[in-house]
Order: structure tokens, then sequence, then C-alpha cells
């Protein structure tokens, strides 16, 4: 299984209103992609005032490949959600043990 973070920097500004997106665009978005199996999301705390991150887990890199396409460690950002995002990161790893 592949394990994928994607960390977000939202402006404070916007926060109230990408956290509504966030759980009924990009959520579902991912949730609805063969492959996935499980997903999470956190918001800031005071450590990262304006960082976001979903925690995603995937079947294999095929489903991630499919779903992120050839540039998978890229973001993948929905239409409509491009204009919360001041810098992104998206991470992945193998899951093990």
């Amino acid at each position: 299984m592949m394990i994928r973070i994607f960390r977000v920097d939202v402006p404070a500004a916007l926060h109230a209103e990408f956290e509504a997106k966030f759980l009924s665009i990009s959520v579902p978005h991912v949730q609805a992609a063969p492959g996935m199996v499980s997903v999470s999301v956190g918001r800031p705390t005071r450590w990262a005032p304006n960082e976001f991150v979903m925690i995603s887990v995937w079947q294999d890199e095929a489903a991630l490949r499919a779903f992120a396409g050839e540039h998978w460690n890229q973001a993948v950002i929905p239409a409509g959600m491009e204009k919360f995002v001041s810098a992104c990161w998206v991470h992945h790893y193998e899951q093990f043990g």
C-alpha cells in the first residue's frame, strides 16, 4: 500500500471557507477514486497555524498513478480549490509492518 500526504498552506482569512470546501469537494474527489483505501484530514495547530493536511492510503502505486496521473508526485487540486493554496507539498511512503 501507498501513503500519500498532502500538506497545504492556506491564508488565515480563508480557513473557514477552505475547511468547508475541503470536506465537500476535495475529500469526495479522493474517496471516489478506485483503489483508495482511506482518507483523513487535519486542520492547523499552533505549530503550523495555516497548514491543513490530507492523508490518503492507496492499494498500490498503480491506483495512485491512476488518480494523480503521470506526475503523481505533484498535488491534485480539484477545480475551485486553487484560490486557497498559498503553497503545497506532497509526500509518498510505502506502508510496511
